[in-house]
């Protein structure tokens, strides 16, 4: 993946949140990363840190 892409080669998705257990995306975003203005980006990203947490946690 390219260098700013959160992904982390694992691409598992948790059954009920729907989100990546690897990076936190879910399908849709990852599917829409590369057209993905860089402030969205960064706004997701920030999400990502805490929906990673949340996986963690459960």
């Amino acid at each position: 993946m390219s260098s700013d892409s959160p992904c982390t080669d694992v691409c598992r998705f948790d059954g009920r949140t729907g989100w990546c257990v690897g990076c936190g995306r879910s399908v849709p975003e990852v599917r829409a990363w590369r057209k993905m203005p860089p402030r969205t980006r960064q706004l997701l990203l920030r999400e990502l840190t805490r929906r990673l947490r949340r996986l963690k946690d459960q």
